[in-house]
């Protein structure tokens, strides 16, 4: 055992401390003799176990000091489960319908216990590889994005509050950095974590590197990702962190949450959705060319960010004479200056989406940790040829993101991109 009091928990060790943790055993009836355990991370970073008996249910995830997918030659903190269980409470507490509940949380172990999001539900990604249809997926998941994005900024909350909070989620210092490293700074250069399709992509990759104009603009963004606190995001809101049925949507694993920009969240769902596009045909098989589908993610794009426009705004004016500190109501003390601030502000946002988005596509193709979208396509030049198209469109939106105007005018492009 760790002098500091934390040990990762192998199964043996997971039913002595359930049997000691109240909460939790009260949760399975106290009943062990029926227990069923079993270890599904297979994400980067942490144990996650799924805990069932006859009389309850629950998840258990422990964070490592590393990170799992490297090893121990990639120290990473621990603390990053008090973030995560932040997060969750506060977004939880913010959006009860998509956030699953927290149980029990250790400091000193880095364990969380939390609700057990069961089957039908599946992680959006492998959805989206099946060619599964999700008829409320937008309406969910821009209902979470717009409360827990407005309810965490000034738009709602006094600058005392604001900054209180910011000041907490300061010391997630070391998830912001991975994002710092693997996002904004690894693919625009030779790093031994890069990886691609090889030989395929090679000259993609290089003209990554050399591009100088898309360096100016991923700087800008990083800029933005590090020093712009305007709300409290999940910071890795992927189509594998969510889980999906036909009627339920659950955003899980806000382990890298801080208060960064807006954007970064919109545009990390809204740029996995676009890889997920191009990586349909690398999907199509003979019989179904999967061309319905694709139609359907298009749709899927607009929706989310139509809906969460139309539903953060809502919340914008719903509030506009409350406690928020951005824009007082003695100053915006009119309709036509509030549609003016109003509309700078959601065009600002609009485009930092849109730039976010793409640079979490460029680091999915080039960077360290890529999609099984792609990763799945077994033939390696098929796949090549699918990320080309992806990688393409993202260099292009992360340089011309502010001649967009419309969600429409950027899947126009991706149609017309696709198809030639």
């Amino acid at each position: 055992m760790a002098s500091d009091g934390f040990r990762p928990l192998d199964e043996k060790l997971l039913v002595e401390y359930l049997k000691a943790t109240p909460i939790l055993a009260e949760k399975l009836g106290n009943q062990f003799d029926k227990l069923e355990i079993k270890e599904v991370g297979d994400g980067n970073l942490n144990f996650v176990y799924i805990v069932i008996s006859p009389s309850g249910s629950f998840v258990i995830k422990q964070a490592l000091p590393y990170i799992r997918c490297i090893g121990e030659s990639w120290p990473m903190t621990k603390e990053r489960a008090y973030f995560e269980v932040t997060t969750l409470k506060e977004h939880g507490r913010l959006c009860p319908d998509h956030v699953p509940e927290v149980y029990h949380f250790d400091r000193v172990m880095c364990l969380i216990g939390m609700r057990y999001i069961e089957p039908p539900h599946i992680i959006l990604r492998k959805g989206l590889i099946a060619g599964i249809e999700y008829p409320l997926l937008t309406e969910h998941i821009s209902d979470y994005m717009a409360k827990t994005l407005f309810y965490t900024s000034l738009l709602y909350l006094t600058t005392t509050d604001h900054k209180r909070a910011v000041a907490e989620f300061c010391g997630n210092v070391e998830l912001c950095r991975l994002t710092e490293q693997v996002v904004f700074s690894d693919p625009y250069k030779v790093s031994e974590h890069n990886r691609w399709t090889s030989p395929y992509l090679d000259s993609d990759a290089e003209a990554v590197r050399e591009d100088n104009i898309l360096k100016l603009e991923i700087a800008e963004l990083k800029s933005k990702f590090c020093e712009r606190a305007q709300a409290l995001i999940h910071g890795d809101l992927h189509t594998g962190s969510v889980m999906v049925t036909g009627d339920s949507t659950q955003v899980i694993d806000p382990e890298f949450g801080f208060y960064g920009p807006m954007g970064f969240d919109i545009g990390a769902f809204v740029g996995n959705l676009i890889l997920a596009y191009f990586a349909q045909d690398g999907h199509a098989i003979n019989g179904n060319d999967r061309k319905p589908y694709k139609v359907w993610i298009l749709k899927t794009i607009t929706e989310t960010w139509n809906l969460f426009y139309k539903k953060f705004t809502a919340l914008w004016d719903e509030h506009k004479d409350g406690t928020g500190e951005a824009y007082l109501p003695a100053i915006y003390n009119n309709p036509d200056v509030q549609l003016l601030i109003k509309q700078k502000y959601m065009k600002e946002l609009f485009h930092d989406t849109l730039g976010f988005g793409a640079a979490k596509m460029i680091r999915r193709i080039v960077g360290v940790a890529h999609v099984e979208d792609f990763e799945s396509i077994k033939e390696a030049k098929k796949r090549a040829d699918c990320e080309r198209k992806a990688l393409n469109f993202a260099k292009n939106l992360l340089k011309e993101r502010r001649n967009y105007q419309s969600i429409n005018e950027v899947v126009s492009a991706m149609e017309q991109l696709d198809s030639q």
